[in-house]
């Protein structure tokens, strides 16, 4: 207890300084819709989303100190609160909501209204934040030096060095600007393909490509060599092992759940048809395997929350023990719970409400514990909400909600749960960044709210906005989690899946975990195109060399490698973003076409595989230009 007395933030408690203000408030309020729409598409492009909070601390920056000229550490910490806020409520919808826009589709039935989602998106969100308030004693102050919380302490280290803010704020605008005309030539202009594809004849069933862009190579630089070479890895396995094999066995057969022989599928059949279930069990399995293995924790959390509970954070009324009232979350709590029975919009009955609150809780707690000691970029959430989404299916079928009222409930349910459990991690790594910088927390769970709703609001525009111009489960848009998420109510429901292929995903992902290598990117690899994994390769192969470079001294290898994750943060937003005015442009009619089209010069410019290579080792030059680039006040 007596280091824990001891800590001292980098703001001690008796100096006020601007935090909840104006400034603070509308920027925190533009990044939480700028990386919320742009984490959207990300994550229903390649199924994974990356944490918003150290870009958006390091705008902020750029914003707050040099260009308005204000000096508040507690201001900036604010904006990283609000905006990353916005990341996670995207990361919960996109995991879930988009299975109800394709069964809309494939039922012909009405799209869930913009209402809908909103408010799925508002109650799964205040209640991560609510539900993370009475575990923040516990988890955040008594668990110090216990739960790291990388994230959290990362961003506190670069909001501590804000001095360095303006420079790192480029960097980040340069690989958002870079990104955002890459984008557009690729997929606004298409003179070149954005997805290399090459089949190798001599191994019938096989293939390799790449999706040459930007977001891919940011992420597999963010990610590092080892997440990248799980997911390819993953992906070697399906396009290379098992796809040649079901080329060499099926030949002219027609193998359920195909229609037409094996040997008419091609590749693209081949993946669609088996590979896709074959991953989806691995996911299933990996995400159930990752939640078990956190059970001691889980437990532990538990019990330090319900004996913490209450308590100041530092044994006084001073301003870093001040959360919101208790009183106010346990009604706050109370009135979503009734509002999710009451409203006729949220598709769930009182049964999901209760089913929403009990696992609601226990999925917050094990991801504010889970983010402590691996990060948000680690946190199984897909996990949880297949985990939900297996139970809350098998209890709405055994009380008699069945059909697809029973399937929407479900989903509903995960959604909301889904989200829960994003925002409890971001929340939770936040208030880390704010007791080490020295914050006052019930502020912050006001800017945490603040950020919920505005990105609540803005995620179902984006969602209907990018399915009104691609449509989920596209070549463009493949949502591989939401995908997976339907199959598994679809399952449980129906029992129409082709259990054989997705008890071989289990078994390899039990075999997997076995042999120790981490299950959810290898599944994850194995569940998505391998034209996913390559280019997110070769972001982890060039950080790899600056990780392991010889002859620079330790400050020098850290500050390139930061410089990389700023620049790669950017060509994640920038293509994010580029890509939602692209699906703007898909649905505005110009002639006889879309505006879409008529920018399309692929019938006069088509650079071919060729062209789409060269310009991704152009773009993958400019990183290694920006991990290089000397800070020009280094002297």
């Amino acid at each position: 207890m007596n280091e824990k007395q001891e800590f001292k933030p980098y703001i001690p408690a008796d100096k006020v300084m601007p935090e909840l203000s104006v400034a603070s408030v509308v920027l925190g309020i533009l990044l939480a819709v700028l990386f919320g729409g742009a984490n959207a598409y990300l994550g229903l492009r390649v199924g994974m989303t990356v944490s918003a909070s150290i870009p958006a601390a390091v705008i902020s920056m750029g914003i707050i100190r040099v260009i308005m000229r204000r000096d508040s550490i507690l201001e900036n910490n604010m904006v990283q609160t609000i905006g990353s806020a916005g990341e996670s409520v995207a990361a919960g919808a996109i995991f879930t909501l988009p299975a109800l826009f394709m069964w809309a589709a494939e039922e012909g039935t009405a799209m869930p209204s913009l209402v809908e989602i909103a408010l799925i998106a508002l109650v799964g969100g205040v209640l991560g934040v609510l539900f993370m308030i009475p575990l923040r004693s516990a988890l955040i102050v008594q668990e110090h030096g216990t739960l790291p919380y990388p994230e959290g302490q990362a961003c506190a280290e670069v909001l501590v060095a804000g001095e360095e803010g303006g420079a790192k704020a480029g960097t980040v605008f340069a690989g958002l600007g870079i990104a955002a005309v890459y984008k557009f030539i690729a997929d606004g202009l298409k003179v070149f393909p954005s997805e290399v594809d090459f089949s190798i004849k001599k191994y019938n069933g096989s293939g390799i490509g790449g999706d040459v862009l930007p977001a891919l190579l940011g992420v597999g630089y963010i990610c590092g060599p080892k997440v990248s070479s799980y997911l390819l890895a993953g992906g070697t396995v399906g396009w290379f092992m098992i796809m040649p094999l079901i080329a060499l066995f099926g030949g002219d057969m027609v193998i359920a759940p195909a229609t037409v022989p094996v040997s008419e599928l091609g590749t693209w059949g081949i993946w669609s048809n088996y590979v896709r279930y074959i991953g989806a069990g691995a996911v299933a399995a990996g995400g159930i395997i990752s939640l078990i293995k956190s059970l001691p924790l889980i437990i532990k959390t538990f019990s330090q929350a319900m004996k913490g509970y209450g308590k100041k954070a530092d044994g006084n009324d001073s301003r870093l023990s001040k959360d919101l009232p208790m009183m106010a979350v346990v009604l706050g709590i109370g009135i979503l719970a009734i509002a999710m029975w009451l409203i006729p919009t949220i598709p769930v009955n009182l049964f999901g409400a209760i089913i929403i609150i009990i696992f609601g809780f226990f999925f917050a707690t094990v991801s504010s514990r889970m983010v402590g000691l691996v990060g948000s970029s680690n946190n199984p959430v897909s996990g949880m909400a297949i985990a939900t989404l297996l139970i809350s299916s098998a209890l709405l079928k055994a009380s008699g909600v069945v059909g697809m009222k029973g399937m929407i409930a479900a989903i509903s349910i995960g959604s909301v749960i889904c989200i829960i459990a994003a925002i409890a991690g971001d929340t939770s790594q936040d208030l880390k960044t704010g007791y080490l910088v020295g914050a006052t927390p019930y502020k912050q769970q006001i800017g945490e709210l603040i950020g919920v709703v505005a990105s609540a609001i803005a995620v179902g525009g984006v969602l209907y906005l990018l399915n009104a111009a691609w449509g989920y489960g596209s070549a463009e848009l493949p949502a591989p989690q939401a995908t997976l998420m339907k199959m598994v109510v679809e399952g449980v429901m129906g029992g129409d899946l082709p259990w054989a292929l997705v008890f071989a995903g289990v078994a390899i992902a039990v075999v997997v975990e076995i042999l120790g290598i981490p299950v959810l990117p290898f599944a994850v690899g194995l569940y998505l195109p391998i034209h996913l994994s390559t280019p997110m390769m070769v972001g982890g192969l060039i950080r790899l060399y600056f990780d392991k470079k010889k002859g620079v001294s330790e400050d020098d290898r850290k500050e390139k490698v930061n410089q990389g994750i700023l620049y790669s943060s950017g060509l994640i937003a920038g293509e994010g973003l580029v890509g939602i005015l692209l699906a703007v442009f898909a649905i505005i009619p110009v002639g006889a076409g879309s505006l879409g089209d008529a920018i399309n010069l692929s019938e006069k410019i088509n650079l071919g595989n060729i062209g789409g290579l060269v310009f991704f080792a152009a773009l993958c030059a400019t990183l290694v230009a920006f991990i290089n680039k000397k800070d020009k006040k280094t002297k």
